[in-house]
């Protein structure tokens, strides 16, 4: 009988042993799910989820590349089987036999439902001693449905909703997002939370080994992991014995670590640096990501940007088409973006579905720039600052910074590390002027209603300080959406009203770049970046485990 062949035996065999290496943009703070994405964690290498993405799907079904995960193609992880016992009640049952990491003070005791449910507890103020949310999680619409979690045995875990909205509670459950990871209770309780790197256990394939926030994390495997590869389920993994991540901010520093082989796979890479090395090293694979498109981000509730006038004379001065031809070479689409990204077809409001007139508010128009700030009371222009994230494209920014001086705008750049950045912008809101993120509010692949979370009123990323009961109203009216059809209306409506409202300086949605070595294997654009542990829809801990080096090519190359 002959043996039926699969779409994945085309990226090799797998082999065991060696060192995989990494490269992060930011420097490490968070390493605790409870505080949430905003400060880069890396927990995920050794913290798992109940539920991840189908490793043995066809990418020619569905890439993953997006971050909206459609639940037909998630499976359980931590979870063996799940199912609705009423419409709001969510009952997980979870696989037997999993281990914490053999360290202090879990000790390679079992995972069991309570495990699970502390999570949920301390994360949403359900109970284990916690009354109020994490600070992370507090305005997360979809969690604020959860009323309880509760454990009738060992492997049991009852999720009880307000709403019975199916499909709202299992994208929550499944969401892509790292906050979702499961961290010891035995940790927390002993220590109060699991920031200090000494006491990184969850039930993941690697186990932290060495730290410096700012330099490295050391990884090396787990050898009591219990998962095997779904692709071929008589091998254990994790594959490689070490995993080592490198923080390395700038992209040009990169590049240079590629070319001497010294970095085996490296994300967000900008579309002008992958053409450069494209032409100096063909070897090294390059896959194409969609990123969240790129804006200049005002103070909505604060003068001169709560003024609309002031807002579309910002946008007028940005010359769209002049970037996507000049700058990125035409590697991107000349169109400005709102909150859904172009690749939800079907979804959002697209700018070929734009009227004229609202397509002219976008075109670049100096003249009628001047006039619409003289209009707002600055016929002379103004001064302001912009707080620039330097993980973001700073070459760019000072483009933006130019066209902005041509209608009278001064804009000085005041540069940050991408981390301390973060926590200025996001955490403790000082910026008062403007804000350059390297991830941006616009031009997102999530679900309907975590995009719609974006800019709403008190959300915690909502850094523009929008504060509009129109686009308010949005997110409930999504909420009790009983369609596709109906869904896909509300978010239309959204965003284009935040076209209209110009509450961001829309630039493009360029492309940004994934680079491995030919030795690199596993990886093949499916599930879209592959190391970065923030601002991706990526596990840390899930993809490197069921990644390979070809020993003999990069034996054969002169790197090993």
């Amino acid at each position: 009988m002959v043996k039926e062949s699969v779409w994945w035996e085309k990226l090799g065999k797998p082999q065991y042993g060696g060192e995989m290496v990494f490269r992060l943009n930011r420097k490490i703070v968070n390493l605790d799910p409870y505080y949430g994405v905003h400060l880069t964690q890396i927990h995920t290498a050794w913290m798992e989820k109940l539920f991840v993405d189908d490793w043995t799907l066809n990418p020619e079904i569905y890439d993953y590349v997006k971050n909206q995960r459609p639940n037909q193609y998630v499976k359980g992880h931590l979870a063996e089987s799940w199912e609705f016992t009423d419409p709001s009640t969510f009952v997980v049952h979870l696989r037997k036999g999993i281990r914490w990491q053999n360290i202090p003070p879990a000790n390679g005791r079992e995972l069991i439902s309570e495990d699970v449910a502390f999570h949920f507890h301390r994360m949403y103020g359900l109970g284990s001693g916690y009354s109020s949310p994490s600070p992370a999680r507090a305005d997360v619409a979809a969690f604020k449905a959860l009323k309880s979690v509760i454990t009738p045995d060992k492997y049991t875990v009852v999720f009880n909703w307000s709403t019975p909205n199916r499909e709202l509670i299992i994208d929550a459950l499944q969401e892509v997002g790292t906050t979702l990871c499961i961290e010891n209770p035995d940790v927390v309780k002993n220590f109060g939370n699991t920031l200090d790197w000494h006491h990184a256990v969850g039930t993941g394939p690697f186990i932290l080994k060495d730290f410096q926030a700012d330099s490295h994390a050391d990884l090396v495997r787990n050898p009591d992991y219990w998962g095997h590869d779904e692709r071929y389920p008589a091998n254990k993994i994790p594959y490689i014995d070490k995993l080592k991540l490198l923080i390395i901010p700038d992209q040009k520093t990169v590049l240079a670590e590629m070319r001497a082989g010294r970095i085996d796979a490296a994300d967000q890479i900008s579309p002008v640096l992958a053409q450069e090395i494209r032409k100096t090293n063909p070897e090294i694979v390059q896959i194409a990501l969609p990123q969240t498109a790129v804006t200049i981000d005002p103070r909505n509730d604060k003068p001169p940007f709560s003024d609309l006038r002031v807002r579309k004379a910002m946008q007028l001065a940005i010359d769209l088409k002049g970037l996507a031809k000049d700058y990125y070479k035409g590697t991107v689409e000349p169109y400005p973006s709102t909150l859904t990204g172009r690749e939800l077809t079907g979804w959002g409001f697209p700018y070929e579905q734009w009227p004229q007139e609202l397509k002219n508010e976008y075109v670049y128009n100096p003249k009628e720039a001047k006039k619409l700030l003289a209009d707002a009371g600055y016929p002379d222009g103004f001064k302001t600052n912009i707080v620039a994230n330097t993980s973001a494209d700073m070459n760019l920014l000072m483009i933006v910074k130019s066209s902005f001086a041509d209608i009278g705008i001064d804009m000085e750049i005041r540069p940050m590390e991408s981390t301390d950045w973060t926590d200025y912008v996001i955490t403790h809101r000082k910026q008062d002027q403007l804000a350059y993120a390297a991830v941006n509010p616009f031009g997102h692949g999530y679900e309907p209603i975590r995009q719609l979370s974006r800019l709403h009123t008190g959300y915690s990323s909502n850094y523009l300080m929008v504060s509009d009961p129109i686009f308010d109203a949005f997110q409930p009216k999504a909420s009790a959406a009983k369609s596709d059809a109906e869904l896909k209306q509300v978010l239309k409506d959204a965003n284009e009203y935040i076209a209209r409202q110009h509450f961001a300086v829309s630039l493009l949605k360029p492309m940004q770049f994934s680079l491995h070595q030919p030795w690199f294997k596993g990886y093949h654009g499916q599930f879209g970046s592959v190391c970065s542990p923030a601002g991706s829809p990526q596990l840390l801990f899930f993809y490197p485990a069921r990644f390979w080096i070809d020993h003999d090519l990069k034996k054969k190359m002169g790197n090993e």
